[in-house]
């Protein structure tokens, strides 16, 4: 670099770089306020997640609760956890396709 100057291109691709870091800054905090919400056994088990995949809260109905099958209530909890998790990365996916769009080049199918 001379005279402290930077080439135009990279000049560029830094202000790109910074504008991308500022958007995904934007998406992570809002991923960490969205809830998503994801049941097993008919609604006898909910789980809520955020954006983040953080589980915020597990609500079970109490007609599901039988001290001699606990197996049955651990399997509900599993699934509708692992459900709300799925969709909690499918949104966090969406959300960083949008705000990349056009700001990355084609990575040829590379997930974020």
């Amino acid at each position: 670099m001379m005279g402290g100057k930077m080439p135009k291109g990279l000049s560029g691709m830094m202000k790109q770089a910074q504008k991308l870091q500022r958007k995904m800054e934007e998406i992570q905090s809002a991923l960490e306020e969205r809830r998503i919400e994801a049941s097993s056994g008919g609604g006898m088990v909910t789980a809520i997640v955020n954006g983040r995949q953080d589980l915020l809260e597990l609500k079970i109905d109490p007609a599901v609760v039988d001290p001699d099958d606990v197996e049955v209530l651990e399997d509900l909890v599993v699934a509708a956890i692992r459900k709300a998790m799925d969709e909690s990365r499918k949104v966090a996916e969406e959300e960083m396709k949008k705000a990349t769009s056009g700001l990355l080049p084609d990575m040829g199918g590379l997930k974020l």
